[in-house]
């Protein structure tokens, strides 16, 4: 079996830009009929397969594929990236259109395999649902092929992200803990993990400055897995218990609730615990986790949105949509004691 061809070997034949070959043979604006002709007369001599569908997106009904892409951690967040996946659907089966799953296992994102369909250019637009790597990402942007991010960016991933304003909302929460009359406030995640995880630390920093609150470095847990036995050793390790917690998501918020409990802690009498996105474990604990919400349905909403707009604007700067959130404020918060 020979090499497969690419859109690179047809713009190398052709002298022009790889992306001049996606709007092409994707049936998007950018090159002049005559190019287009050519790039698809140079495809078919050269045995490239690709879809063909051309993607009206001025308000008729569209004919084509957008990928959904998303690894299988991330997939298995039913409660946060269920609802996202739902209002994306919605939205693509609008405008005409179909949606293809796919799930990336560990061994996929190290060797940078890419679906089948993805690889061979038969979807017109990609949504990228949270983080994979930076390399596998910046695989899927260099197709050509327009592409969205939710709920992730990066500087070296040069494409439209839709986000929560995690800086601002994390603010808020810290802010609100302050009011209540707390000093001495912990934060717990891995900021490591997830740009967004680390923007909500920059927010918690960015509240206690405000408010001439000294940052306590013990108080600070940066690094934790999110499992029970990682949290409770990080507790062990705080000489003096903080009064409140700010948790980069509900995962974090549960646990440290749950420790703080298991100690003979109350919450919030003797300390009181707000996480991150109103997901449902924030509202099945007892009490009930005070969190910021994530309105998820606009989320999905507004990536499609700009995927549309980018598929009709290919050469416009890239863009980042900050979204706002909300605290919803539970039996978990309470004044310092």
């Amino acid at each position: 079996m020979g090499k497969r061809v690419t859109m690179q070997d047809i713009a190398d034949k052709l002298k022009i830009s790889k992306n001049s070959v996606s709007q092409a043979l994707s049936g998007k604006p950018g090159v002049s009929e005559a190019t287009r002709k050519k790039i698809e007369q140079t495809a078919k001599s050269l045995g490239y397969r690709y879809s063909g569908a051309k993607v009206n997106t001025n308000g008729g009904q569209s004919v084509g594929n957008i990928a959904l892409i998303a690894s299988e951690f991330a997939f298995s967040l039913k409660s946060f990236f269920g609802e996202i996946y739902l209002a994306i659907d919605k939205e693509v089966k609008k405008r005409g259109m179909n949606l293809h799953i796919h799930s990336i296992d560990d061994v996929t994102r190290a060797n940078l395999v890419l679906p089948e369909d993805v690889e061979n250019n038969s979807v017109s637009g990609i949504i990228v649902l949270s983080h994979i790597s930076t390399e596998y990402i910046n695989k899927i942007i260099n197709l050509g092929i327009p592409t969205v991010m939710i709920d992730h960016h990066h500087p070296f991933n040069h494409a439209d992200a839709i986000l929560i304003n995690n800086r601002f909302a994390a603010y808020k929460a810290v802010h609100h803990l302050i009011e209540l009359g707390h000093q001495n406030i912990g934060f717990v995640g891995n900021v490591d993990y997830s740009p967004s995880y680390l923007e909500r630390w920059e927010g918690y920093l960015l509240a206690l400055k405000d408010n001439d609150i000294e940052p306590k470095e013990e108080l600070m847990v940066t690094d934790v897995a999110e499992n029970g036995d990682s949290i409770n050793n990080a507790l062990n390790q705080i000489n003096e218990l903080p009064t409140a917690w700010f948790c980069t998501n509900d995962g974090y918020g549960f646990l440290i609730l749950t420790s703080l409990q298991t100690r003979g802690l109350r919450v919030p009498k003797d300390a009181s615990v707000c996480s991150f996105d109103n997901g449902q474990l924030s509202r099945i604990s007892t009490p009930p986790t005070t969190t910021m919400n994530v309105d998820l349905t606009l989320y999905g909403k507004r990536a499609i949105e700009q995927l549309f707009w980018r598929m009709d604007n290919p050469n416009e700067p890239f863009q980042e949509t900050l979204i706002d959130s909300t605290i919803i404020i539970r039996d978990s918060t309470g004044p310092v004691n």
